[in-house]
């Protein structure tokens, strides 16, 4: 192991050499092992990718034209439109429900758009603000999608288990939604999703943790278990309402599980083309680590201690040391319990740090997928020891949706 990161890190400080820190980079033998990976373990369904763990147009674009991925799920809706007319996707799902009155007013205006973008929703006030914007007889039919929550009520509701979504977790709270739909003019009920976070997005094998590895895999199961049988129920309940052309569910962390659920049609991914470090407490897969960023060493505080110019990419989530950015080249670096990763710099300690010198580079990996993207204007694409290609992120683009 020690031979393959010291592997990695000459490989990337070569193909680099002629660039400042910091900078961020993507192999892309890794990001290709990757989609093939995820595509493989959807097991025939198509994967949709979840744009905002790339949040990089042309990685969107690389994912897209490979087997077995197809359409792209949004995180906004003016980012969903940006993108149908980039040509990057005309099969665009908002992954949320969105507010945003300029944004529904362009789609509602354009039947194009409208043919091309989906949108979630998991009430009728959201129904209720797009007529406020435009009446349904004075626009452009548009798609929807049912959120279905995924999330595991035990104890007859007094325990929750996954993050809190939707209001609509029965399948008659499902149907009388989609019946009120059906009922209204102007909207068309095409798809519903269910994303199971609790499966998804929490490893299952937490470092050190021996114990609450024990209880999250127990949950899982019960969880899986609980939503399959409700999710079949609720989709066949919808489907007396809306002809659905699609039913969409899970993430990087549950491509197979939910794949294996016969009342989903496809599977959405994004975070494992990158492989940052919450998915390194995953079971099942991990996928290749695949996105770093570079700080460079600017001083040498003790002879235990090299301190770099910035890193403090802090990842979304609760506060805790999981969402902290991981030194990961040279091997055997840590952060400082006292400073963790600051703003303006990052004092590391650990064996390593004894060898590093003033202008040496430190390898990082993010702690989520895309939003290692938020902080860097451009991405170089790494083949062997060479950039073979430099690409804008969302932000290079001068595009900021959230």
């Amino acid at each position: 192991m020690a031979i393959e990161s010291d592997k990695l890190r000459e490989r990337l400080d070569r193909a680099t050499a002629h660039l400042d820190p910091p900078y961020a980079v993507v192999d892309l033998t890794a990001f290709d092992a990757n989609s093939a990976a995820l595509a493989d373990r959807a097991a025939g369904k198509p994967v949709r990718l979840a744009s905002k763990s790339v949040r990089s147009r042309e990685l969107i674009n690389r994912a897209l034209a490979r087997p077995g991925w197809r359409g792209v799920m949004a995180f906004t809706l003016p980012e969903a439109i940006w993108l149908v007319r980039a040509g990057v996707s005309d099969d665009v799902l908002v992954a949320y429900p969105s507010v945003n009155r300029a944004a529904l007013a362009e789609l509602a205006a354009d039947p194009a758009l409208a043919a091309a973008i989906t949108l979630m929703i998991d009430g009728t006030g959201q129904l209720d603000l797009i007529d406020d914007v435009r009446a349904p007889g004075q626009r452009a039919e548009l798609r929807l999608c049912l959120d279905l929550d995924a999330s595991w009520r035990p104890m007859r509701g007094r325990v929750h288990v996954g993050v809190r979504r939707s209001p609509v977790h029965s399948a008659r709270a499902a149907a009388a939604l989609a019946a009120t739909v059906a009922g209204r003019p102007g909207f068309r009920l095409v798809g519903l999703m269910s994303y199971e976070a609790q499966i998804a997005g929490l490893g299952d094998a937490p470092p050190g943790q021996t114990l609450l590895a024990g209880a999250i895999r127990l949950a899982q199961r019960g969880s899986y278990r609980e939503l399959l049988a409700r999710r079949g129920a609720a989709v066949a309940a919808v489907r007396e309402h809306a002809d659905l052309e699609f039913v969409n569910g899970g993430g990087t962390g549950s491509v197979a599980a939910t794949s294996a659920d016969p009342a989903v049609t496809e599977v959405t991914a994004g975070s494992g083309l990158y492989g940052p470090t919450l998915f390194d407490a995953y079971r099942a897969w991990r996928p290749t680590p695949a996105a770093f960023f570079a700080c460079a060493v600017v001083r040498r505080p003790t002879p235990e201690l090299a301190t770099v110019l910035g890193g403090g990419w802090i990842a979304s989530g609760p506060a805790a040391d999981s969402r902290l950015p991981r030194p990961w080249l040279p091997a055997g670096l840590k952060l400082v319990g006292s400073e963790g990763a600051g703003e303006v710099q990052t004092p590391l300690s650990g064996a390593a740090a004894a060898t590093l010198q003033v202008g040496d580079r430190v390898w990082f990996r993010h702690a989520k997928a895309g939003e290692l993207c938020e902080r860097v204007n451009e991405l170089h694409l790494v083949e062997g020891d060479a950039v073979v290609a430099t690409v804008p992120t969302y932000r290079g683009e001068g595009q900021a949706f959230l």
